[in-house]
């Protein structure tokens, strides 16, 4: 392994253009600045799918880009919703033209390799569309061999992980807001950032299966108003580590299987 940076910004243009001749993967971490309740800092959905990109990285010679920090409008039922102070959010179609430009400006400048780590489950279809109209852009200019991966990193986690972290059960990927998994992670990697002093007691959130606007904690009597959907009880720093370290490894395998690489 190289000693170099993984950070793509640390390097200067030259070193950065040569490096393309040898095709290395590329990370887009995909965040948002989203309130995680009283105990986490607003900042989970991105610092966690950039440093799982880092470390992926790391083990397979990659880049990683600066972050595209803000996301998609936060869902009530997924995230408690743009009525927090601090949940700072894009329109869908600023996301999509985010996502579109980037991606396409890599594949101008020679990249072929991209993986869109997402951190924020409502950007998905957003972050979707945009490689889309990039690939379709990148064809019209005679570029046709860019390949580009989307992941979720938290459908990483394996049922045997599951049954450690939630004894009692997997509540769902939207009830899990500010829950086990980010507490746990965060206070594996960032425990400095994490105050269980003020870990909420709430019980886990109520959604009717309908949507009701505007969106105000009025329209919605079952979001506890800490924003925590769910209970972080369970979390420990070694619940963190065995999470963070199965998404770095099984990320890692499907970089390596998808892009053919001889690591």
């Amino acid at each position: 392994m190289s000693s170099r940076t993984v950070h793509m910004e640390q390097m200067n243009w030259m070193d950065y253009a040569a490096l393309i001749e040898t095709q290395p993967v590329v990370f887009l971490p995909v965040g948002a600045l989203e309130q995680h309740g009283p105990h986490l800092p607003m900042n989970c959905d991105e610092i966690i799918p950039r440093e799982i990109s880092e470390e992926v990285a790391k083990n397979i010679g990659g880049l990683v880009a600066p972050s595209l920090y803000y996301g998609y409008k936060s869902q009530p039922r997924t995230g408690g919703g743009n009525h927090f102070p601090g949940t700072t959010s894009l329109s869908a179609e600023a996301v999509i033209k985010s996502v579109r430009d980037v991606v396409t400006e890599f594949g101008r400048h020679g990249m072929r390799r991209m993986v869109l780590m997402d951190g924020h489950s409502e950007n998905t279809m957003f972050i979707i569309e945009g490689i889309d109209l990039a690939l379709t852009e990148l064809r019209r200019e005679g570029i046709g061999d860019m390949k580009v991966l989307r992941i979720g990193y938290y459908e990483f986690t394996s049922p045997e992980t599951e049954k450690v972290v939630w004894p009692d059960g997997f509540p769902s990927w939207p009830l899990e807001h500010a829950g086990v998994m980010e507490t746990s992670v965060m206070l594996y990697r960032h425990p400095e950032l994490v105050d269980l002093s003020k870990l909420p007691k709430d019980t886990p959130a109520e959604f009717e299966p309908y949507d009701v606007y505007p969106v105000t904690f009025e329209n919605l009597p079952g979001l506890p108003r800490s924003g925590a959907l769910n209970s972080a009880n369970l979390a420990t720093v070694e619940k963190g580590k065995l999470m963070f370290d199965e998404y770095v490894a099984g990320i890692t395998a499907a970089v390596i299987k998808e892009f053919g690489l001889q690591i």
